[in-house]
């Protein structure tokens, strides 16, 4: 189902003997490889392979090897299989490590190292982002935009009157404290609408601006107003012709910058939690079926493909398609089932390519801290997903857009993959070592494996700056039995990486926190 635009290579599996043997311009795996280096030890200058024999990058897709295979230069360099399977058991049983992976390579001779920066936050980029987006439209500041009518606050009377007609006191599902009284307390809030209502406008006020930080607003009522300034962050209200949009850009914990862009639906509860959600741990979990999807598809691949790509390609930013899934529509906080999908589209995931090849997609935001206590300022990972429905774009996310800077070493020495694989199920087995405590048992599923750029840092030295070096990525999900329950997951169609390895030493980098 899902589709990412790389290309696997075309090598069959090799020997088990000639695995053994490294490929020339290749590094042995080093004894520390299965320890992960942190701050500046992990952002070096490594060894270009110039000079020494490897593939000059003349392979040509159309050229195939002696049993009429396509060749790719990059597999023969690391002497990378087609296809990697393999399954060993650990603990006793406990764990289990299911290998049976496509391994996915880029169409390329060499890889290089790159610096990379974030792109600075000025009005310029607000004002790219605004254009790609809402050229032409009318934008209006949200406080005084979303301020509650008196038809508002009667509609909202009427939905919680008719709920609590209907028995149903708790229509939130907010559940009771500890003293078993409803967190909820439908009357009280009946009442509080009733009295906001009498001081509530008949219209909403539309006040027109241009997205920038540091605008003026008013909250308070009366002798209670006070002026308040949103000094790094804007959020907005978007009149279109295909409807209404949130447009929100957050800037308060740099150098993270996040834009978020949701369509307003009309009528809704907003109470009630609603929001879209990726297909991909659903359908590994039969949750939902493709079949259950598609009937509540209103729109074309194809159709929604080319609505999200003409927005991205208007920020000039040269990001490309990587990959897509279904995106499924939810309202209320029940389990997922077929009655649950009230919309669907599809959720498109763009990076950048450096020299045809791309930054690897893979769920994890990075940035993260290692412990609570931790005074260092993070730096997630740049990021843009756009889902498209049967009435057009419904949300856009961009994070942390990056400013790539010049190659730091070229044409950069890999180890060849017998070595990284070895690593993987080493670190596989460390990482889960104390699994057998608390669950019964748990087998991972691993089923694609990929090559390509993932940005890491120092936040030691720097929030702002890193490196983009090649990583491979083991992809998949697992199956949980405890004394409590047994959950499945495939890992058919997960993006999340299970482990990643720097492709240059083999330490192993950890996707939660960017290095």
């Amino acid at each position: 189902m899902r589709r990412f635009q790389m290309t696997r290579n075309k090598v069959s599996i090799l020997a088990a003997a000639a695995l053994l043997s490294l490929a020339v311009g290749c590094q042995e795996t080093p004894e520390e490889s299965i320890v992960r280096e942190k701050g500046a030890a992990g952002i070096k200058k490594y060894e270009s392979m110039d000079g020494q024999d490897a593939p000059d990058g003349s392979a040509q897709e159309d050229e195939k090897d002696s049993e009429g295979r396509v060749g790719n230069p990059l597999a023969d360099l690391l002497q990378a299989p087609e296809h990697y399977k393999n399954q060993t058991t650990y603990q006793d049983g406990a764990l289990v490590i299911d290998t049976d992976a496509d391994v996915i390579l880029p169409d390329a001779s060499a890889l290089n190292t790159y610096s990379v920066s974030a792109k600075e936050v000025n009005q310029d980029l607000i004002d790219t982002i605004t254009k790609a987006f809402f050229e032409g439209d009318k934008i209006y500041h949200a406080y005084p935009y979303q301020e509650w009518t008196k038809s508002k606050y009667q509609e909202d009377i009427t939905r919680l009157k008719k709920y609590k007609a209907e028995g149903n006191l708790d229509p939130y599902d907010y559940g009771t404290d500890e003293e078993g009284n409803l967190m909820f307390d439908i009357d009280q809030v009946i009442a509080k609408d009733e009295e906001d209502m009498k001081d509530a406008p008949e219209e909403i006020t539309k006040v027109e601006v241009t997205p920038s930080f540091g605008l003026e607003w008013q909250s308070g009522k009366g002798d209670e107003t006070t002026k308040e300034v949103d000094v790094d962050s804007f959020l907005g209200v978007v009149e279109t012709a295909q409807g209404n949009y949130s447009y929100r850009i957050s800037y308060g914990l740099k150098p993270d910058i996040v834009v978020k862009i949701g369509k307003l639906r009309e009528g809704e509860d907003e109470r009630e939690f609603s929001d879209w959600s990726e297909a991909e741990y659903l359908l590994d979990n039969k949750s939902v079926t493709e079949d259950m999807i598609k009937k509540r598809l209103g729109i074309s691949y194809e159709e929604a493909e080319k609505a999200a790509k003409e927005k991205i390609d208007r920020l000039g930013w040269g990001l490309e398609l990587y990959g897509w899934d279904y995106a499924l529509y939810k309202r209320g906080e029940g389990a997922w089932n077929e009655n649950a999908i009230h919309d669907a589209g599809y959720i498109f995931h763009f990076t950048r390519k450096l020299d045809g090849v791309p930054i690897t997609y893979t769920m994890s935001y990075g940035g993260g801290l290692e412990d609570m206590d931790s005074t260092l300022t993070p730096w997630c990972y740049e990021r843009c997903d756009v889902i498209v429905g049967d009435d057009g774009i419904q949300t856009v996310e961009i994070y942390n857009p990056y400013e790539i800077g010049q190659v730091q070493t070229e044409r950069v020495k890999l180890m060849d993959f017998d070595s990284i694989a070895k690593i993987y199920e080493q670190m596989m087995e460390i990482s889960n070592a104390e699994i057998s405590q608390f669950e019964k048992q748990r087998t991972y599923h691993i089923r694609r494996i990929t090559l390509g750029y993932s940005r890491i840092y120092d936040p030691t030295q720097s929030s702002d700056t890193g490196l983009l070096v090649p990583v491979w990525d083991f992809f998949g999900s697992f199956d949980v039995i405890t004394d409590e329950h047994h959950e499945e997951n495939s890992g058919e169609h997960s993006t999340q990486s299970q482990m990643t390895i720097n492709a240059i030493d083999g330490t192993v980098i950890d996707r939660s926190l960017g290095y």
